[in-house]
């Protein structure tokens, strides 16, 4: 039998809320978007038929409600691998154990969970404004997966192997790591988008390339992973969330899937004017396939 998980590890506020979220099992749905800026949860809420639930703990902001008689949870993670650690330990603990006993439930739940998000195109044909980018494979430069013990079950070392034989891989770096999302929601909520793999970066200017004032140790990283191929499978866009996304979720039975709006294109260097507009449809459309029937 599981022993229970210790107050240090599975922390519980006064009201019986898990920590950093604080929500309890029953505030969240099956069905989980997950967006970074907290303002985006209330442009999400704005669809909903009518609303159960609302949370705020720093910037992890929670509101669980209904759009067409479906019930669906939004809730923003925030910047970084470092956040969407938080988040997907916490949304699994909430559905898969038992706050009372701290233990394990014996039926596992699995969730849907959705990163809505924006990123910048790796490839030069690839549009700013109304390009959405829906992620077979996250591909991690941030180190993560590789702090859990199950992460040899959800690495795809064939793809890894083959992106660190081609780039020559710089030793002082993280180890990459590639995990791949669900199909069926990448089938059915992704229809119609371009495919592809995500990279993941540990920050938004030097992991990706951006340089103010201080200079790069490796300028031509971003160059080499344009032209990375791995059989149909290229290298779309950079984001800051996918990898903790796809791996931790993976391993704890969770289906995930990201869908980015494209709002920066790295290679002709152009950024979208306002990009709200693409968000909101890609938003739209998103909670349209997810009570399709």
């Amino acid at each position: 039998m599981n022993s229970a998980i210790p107050e240090s590890q599975l922390i519980l506020n006064s009201e019986g809320a898990i920590y950093h979220l604080n929500l309890r099992p029953d505030d969240i749905a099956d069905d989980i978007l997950l967006v970074g800026d907290p303002g985006r949860v209330e442009t999400v809420a704005e669809f909903f038929d009518e609303i159960e639930i609302k949370r705020q703990n720093r910037e992890l902001v929670t509101v669980t409600g209904r759009y067409k008689g479906k019930r669906i949870t939004v809730l923003s993670t925030g910047m970084g691998t470092d956040n969407l650690d938080i988040v997907i330990n916490e949304l699994d603990a909430l559905a898969n154990i038992d706050f009372t006993t701290r233990k394990p439930k014996e039926t596992h739940r699995a969730l849907n969970l959705i990163r809505l998000g924006t990123s910048g195109a790796l490839q030069a044909d690839i549009p700013v404004e109304y390009s959405y980018v829906a992620t077979r494979y996250a591909l991690g430069f941030d180190g993560l997966l590789y702090f859990y013990g199950q992460n040899p079950e959800v690495n795809e070392v064939a793809i890894r192997d083959a992106f660190i034989e081609y780039m020559n891989y710089p030793t002082d770096l993280p180890k990459p790591y590639v995990v791949e999302g669900s199909k069926e929601l990448l089938d059915r909520v992704g229809q119609g988008y371009l495919k592809g793999i995500t990279a993941t970066a540990s920050g938004f200017y030097g992991p990706q390339g951006r340089s103010l004032r201080l200079p790069l140790a490796h300028p031509e990283n971003n160059k080499k992973i344009e032209g990375f191929r791995y059989g149909e499978w290229r290298i779309c866009n950079f984001e800051m969330e996918s990898s903790a996304l796809y791996g931790l979720g993976k391993m704890l039975g969770h289906n995930c899937l990201t869908i980015c709006a494209v709002i920066a294109n790295r290679v002709s260097e152009k950024f979208a004017s306002d990009y709200h507009p693409y968000v909101k449809e890609l938003i739209l459309n998103t909670l349209e396939r997810l009570t399709a029937k």
